[in-house]
């Protein structure tokens, strides 16, 4: 099973993209990792709602000028090396 996984979610306001950690004892962690990675504008670790997930997940709202699977490709990036050396 893999450590985390991630889903582009579009909204009228900001494209956002959630982050669900298998372990959310994480995130806290990898929100500080993920925090300066070009085209971010901010992270919250939110309460997941839906079913069929983890407690909570990951949000991270994308700049407007950004491209949002470009940042997509960037945080699973350096989240797989990040659960590498785990």
């Amino acid at each position: 099973m893999l450590p985390f996984r991630t889903e582009i979610r579009n909204s009228p306001k900001c494209q956002t993209l959630k982050v669900y950690m298998n372990d959310t004892a994480c995130d806290q962690e990898c929100k500080e990792l993920l925090e300066n990675i070009s085209g971010i504008e901010s992270i919250e670790i939110q309460e997941s709602i839906s079913r069929n997930r983890v407690e909570e997940n990951l949000t991270i709202y994308i700049k407007d000028d950004a491209d949002v699977n470009r940042v997509q490709k960037l945080v699973e990036n350096k989240l797989d090396q990040h659960f590498a050396f785990d």
